[in-house]
């Protein structure tokens, strides 16, 4: 519980992120806007004058000084990301419009002269929120960003002023003062924040930086920070593969016990579909009980677990299987099926949401079944309805369910299997709330009845499309007993909201859902043929983040956070002091 809560904390924190303009161009256009108004500010608000001649040079002039120094800027970064060097150019820029503003609203409001100081601390706000800057996201050491933090705002300042005010304006005591002020909070800051993770964190801003290289689908520094910090555990993938009497058709159920995180394109945040791909795009890859302590890190571990999972065993087969059992009590609902002497549970809260079913409840459940003699237990997280921490009440009534459900199991005939399979592939679905590995479904044939199972390559459902999508098919005579999503965390779009991703619903309405998936169990009904089930399994050893990362990625964030919030709130007094001069 303490590990989810870290990292839904740390995706807060790195949701702060969004206040960046969506597109370079914005900020590109927005900083040149800016750029205008500091030098209308200035003339007509500062130095009174109102020449025409005088505007018609400083404007182009201010302006085509920014637009040179934005590229200039772009190679003192880590990156070299232009975009990043025009979203800090247009805050910078911003910053002095504000202090210009501010300091003629004092003159009007306290009845006294406007003075060029404003103008001058303005000119060195900028300087100082530019080592900020470079420190935090643009990968700059300190002495790099010291040495680089004047160039934009001093050339624009030079080409803003007449050269005969230059000397009297740069050595004005009180702008000195107050300057100086300003750069030494910035080197404390940026000192302090850095440090703030540490000692289970070197830098805090190297992290920060990563994230937002990854964002940019530069993922490798990303990548090394989460690996060096992991370590090497041994994971098992269970399936349940139905295949015809001659071989030619087979479908596969797969339960990794590793999560699709941490995020796109990070690590295995797109392992579902890659697991997908691998079996041919027959199979369904479900949301097995875990939680992002069993994320991979890198590529490298993700090459590593596919590899490796071709080395699956079969340890039991069959060829009958008992119709579903559905227990229901409260919210919790768990659907079961018995294929030999293996359970099959699907968990759901569905439409009351929840996060990840935490694994104490999965042990309780395997304990269960293993005093009932069960032989492999596997159980599937639909992760489909958008939720917060499941509370302890509903867990118990969980695990009511999936017990009274194992309990059923036990009394119930067993039947021949016939199954279809059909997915999406060669449909046009496309959509922003969903996965590489689109839509899926199974039918099972079992006592001459048929039965659905609806799967996507999604992270999550919008509350109440599954009911929806569950009534639907009802109305066209279909069973379908679950929708399960893949809990993938690729992301088909950047979603510029808290969550990072947009759930299946979000976008898609139910009714466009309902008929794609209606029309994959057709095609899934008519190709139905008798079947045999293997239990296979594989245990791999590989890396995973564990749980200590979040715990120090939390508090580090956490730490830096209200630093910064300290910070904020003294440079706002001093400043706001200056206005009282």
């Amino acid at each position: 519980m303490e590990d989810s809560d870290d990292v839904s904390n740390i995706h807060n924190r790195f949701s702060l992120t969004l206040v960046n303009p969506s597109s370079h161009y914005f900020s590109l256009v927005g900083s040149l806007a800016v750029a205008l108004v500091i030098v209308l500010s200035t003339y007509l608000g500062y130095l009174n004058n109102l020449s025409i001649n005088e505007m018609l040079i400083r404007i182009p002039a201010v302006i085509g000084v920014l637009v040179v120094l934005q590229v200039l800027d772009k190679k003192f970064s880590k990156k070299k990301e232009y975009s990043k060097s025009l979203h800090s150019s247009l805050f910078g820029n911003m910053l002095w419009v504000v202090t210009l503003l501010m300091g003629l609203l004092a003159s009007v409001v306290l009845s006294k002269e406007t003075s060029v100081f404003f103008i001058t601390f303005g000119m060195f706000l900028f300087a100082s929120f530019r080592i900020g800057i470079y420190t935090t996201t643009l990968g700059a050491s300190l002495k790099k960003a010291i040495a680089i933090c004047f160039i934009q705002p001093l050339v624009m300042f030079f080409v803003l002023i007449p050269q005969d005010m230059w000397f009297s304006m740069l050595t004005d005591p009180m702008a000195l003062g107050y300057g100086i002020s300003f750069l030494i909070i910035a080197c404390t800051w940026s000192l302090v924040t850095d440090r703030a993770g540490r000692p289970g964190m070197e830098s805090t801003h190297k992290t920060i930086q990563a994230y937002l290289a990854s964002q940019g689908n530069d993922f490798e520094d990303a990548e090394q920070l989460m690996e060096e910090r992991s370590s090497e555990t041994n994971v098992t993938t269970s399936q349940l593969r139905l295949s015809s009497s001659n071989g030619e058709t087979e479908f596969r159920m797969v339960l990794p016990e590793i999560h699709p995180g941490p995020y796109h394109p990070v690590g295995g945040s797109n392992i579902p579909y890659l697991i997908y791909k691998n079996l041919s795009s027959s199979a369904m890859v479900m949301h097995s009980i875990s939680d992002h302590a069993l994320n991979l890190p890198s590529r490298n571990e993700v090459e590593n677990y596919l590899k490796n999972l071709e080395n699956s065993k079969v340890k039991e087969e069959g060829l009958k299987c008992t119709e579903p059992v559905i227990v229901q009590i409260n919210k919790a609902r768990v659907t079961g099926f018995l294929f030999g002497n293996n359970p099959l549970l699907f968990l759901s809260l569905s439409p009351h949401g929840m996060e990840d079913i935490p694994n104490y409840m999965k042990t309780e459940i395997d304990q269960y079944g293993k005093n009932r003699n069960y032989s492999k237990m596997m159980i599937v997280d639909c992760h489909n309805a958008m939720g917060e921490e499941i509370s302890k009440e509903d867990g118990e009534d969980m695990l009511k369910a999936a017990k009274s459900c194992l309990d059923t199991l036990i009394t119930k005939d067993s039947f021949p299997i016939e199954f279809g399979y059909a997915n999406s592939d060669d449909m046009d679905v496309w959509t922003e709330d969903l996965g590489m590995g689109g839509l899926g479904i199974v039918c099972l044939k079992i006592n001459e009845k048929k039965y659905f199972l609806g799967w996507a390559d999604a992270n999550n459902m919008e509350n109440e499309i599954r009911e929806k999508i569950i009534s639907n098919f009802s109305k066209e005579g279909y069973q379908l007993l679950e929708i399960c999503t893949s809990d993938t965390h690729y992301a088909a779009v950047k979603a510029r909201n808290r969550n990072g991703y947009y759930q299946l619903g979000l976008i898609t309405n139910s009714d466009k859902l309902s008929k794609w998936f209606l029309e994959i169990a057709k095609k899934s009904e008519t190709t139905t043929i008798s079947a045999k089930f293997e239990i296979l399994e594989n245990e791999t050893k590989v890396k995973v983040m564990g749980k200590g990362i979040y715990e120090d990625y939390s508090k580090a964030l956490d730490k830096s956070l209200k630093i910064t919030k300290v910070f904020v709130i003294g440079c706002v007094l001093l400043f706001v002091s200056s206005l009282f001069l």
